[in-house]
């Protein structure tokens, strides 16, 4: 019960807080460590504490944010950005305070627009009905530029990661190749499918030391979601797991992922919104070499 007032608290703190857009990627090393799941969990438990949520989703089919509440997607941003649809047809309501935006077929094509379709870009994100106080991003793990740069231009990057050898060894691969590639020096890391908190910790632990012992990038944690089976089961009915079962060890974990994320400092530059986030990825698009990232 205390921790329901709490909820409701800090809640109705953000919700009479002056607004300014809070842009979050997630991204992984590999496919299969949960992390669409988690950010349908998380958009949900954003919008339950009153955040207008936009989803950017390179990922497309069974693998979509939009799948996860049991929408299908039909059009793409691509469609938007060649003026072929509007914002309006191609955004997915697929829950209160939750739109979704599917990019799978955009994700390619930032590096190489012309400066008609960047703002056809910038007027169709700009004109939503109900401006986003939070942008999170769904990248998708096989980029076809190696890495998203919605990733780049995000505020903050979270590597999501499972608890396995192979996953730490590809998330502490990306987080090289992207820090030395692009001077990215920051991300926060988010442990999926762990046994403990102890476990979480002990991997977040044993990576941030390597990483941290080259000076490549800076390590934060930002939490673990337990192995439970209560998110699997909210999955396959395609709901959030806080609103079946919001007493489980997931739906707490992703409660509290939730806020300690609207508790992140933002650049104290960020003041433009949304057309300024469309004109810093359009710049970084352009800055991205996929040889280098594959190299």
């Amino acid at each position: 019960m205390a921790e329901h007032y709490a909820d409701q608290a800090a809640g109705l703190r953000r919700l009479f807080a002056p607004r300014s857009l809070r842009v979050v990627s997630f991204v992984a090393g590999s496919p299969g460590v949960g992390k669409s799941l988690l950010v349908a969990n998380v958009a949900a438990c954003l919008a339950q504490v009153g955040q207008a949520v936009l989803v950017f989703d390179e990922n497309a089919g069974q693998r979509s944010i939009a799948s996860c509440f049991g929408a299908a997607a039909r059009y793409d941003l691509s469609q938007v950005i060649d003026r072929r649809k509007s914002m309006a047809e191609v955004l997915l309501g697929v829950a209160p305070g939750i739109q979704v935006l599917p990019a799978a077929g955009a994700a390619g094509q930032f590096a190489r627009l012309s400066e008609a379709q960047g703002r056809a870009l910038a007027a169709g994100l700009g004109a939503l009905d109900e401006p986003p106080d939070v942008i999170l991003v769904d990248t998708s793990p096989d980029h076809p530029l190696g890495f998203s740069p919605l990733g780049l231009a995000a505020h903050d990057t979270v590597i999501v990661m499972a608890p396995t050898p192979a996953s730490i060894t590809d998330a502490y691969a990306l987080i090289k190749k992207v820090s030395l590639c692009y001077a990215k020096r920051g991300y926060r890391v988010l442990v999926n499918g762990a046994r403990s908190a102890k476990e979480g910790r002990t991997v977040f632990g044993n990576i941030a030391r390597v990483t941290h012992g080259q000076r490549f990038a800076r390590l934060e944690f930002a939490g673990c979601v337990p192995l439970d089976e209560h998110l699997p089961r909210a999955a396959a009915l395609c709901q959030p797991v806080g609103g079946l079962y919001p007493e489980s060890p997931a739906a707490k974990a992703c409660r509290a992922l939730t806020g300690d994320l609207l508790d992140w400092p933002l650049p104290e530059e960020e003041s433009g919104g949304i057309e300024q986030f469309v004109r810093h990825l359009l710049h970084l698009s352009r800055q991205i070499d996929p040889v280098a990232i594959y190299a």
